[in-house]
């Protein structure tokens, strides 16, 4: 355990900003999983569903939750899957 007390505040908000980071991360998969439901039983509510998921996929790449590169491969096999829906 840390005696400065500088050191103990970084620790306080190191563990503030991890619990943050994770609930964002957790609503990320959530509304991807959504997403992918819908693609399955409503393709028109899953094409407008895309633009909220692609918002949370930006979002978490613009605060580095994920990797940048992480985000566009997220982004790309879902509008590859919503796609391949409809042709069938």
């Amino acid at each position: 355990m840390a005696n400065i007390k500088s050191a103990k505040k970084r620790i306080l908000v190191n563990d503030k900003k991890r619990d943050q980071n994770k609930m964002l991360i957790s609503e990320l998969k959530t509304e991807i999983k959504n997403f992918k439901a819908l693609v399955q039983t409503d393709e028109n509510k899953a094409k407008e569903y895309l633009d909220v998921v692609f918002k949370k996929i930006d979002s978490a790449a613009s605060k580095n939750l994920i990797h940048k590169n992480n985000a566009s491969r997220k982004k790309a096999a879902l509008a590859r899957m919503l796609n391949k829906k409809e042709e069938k």
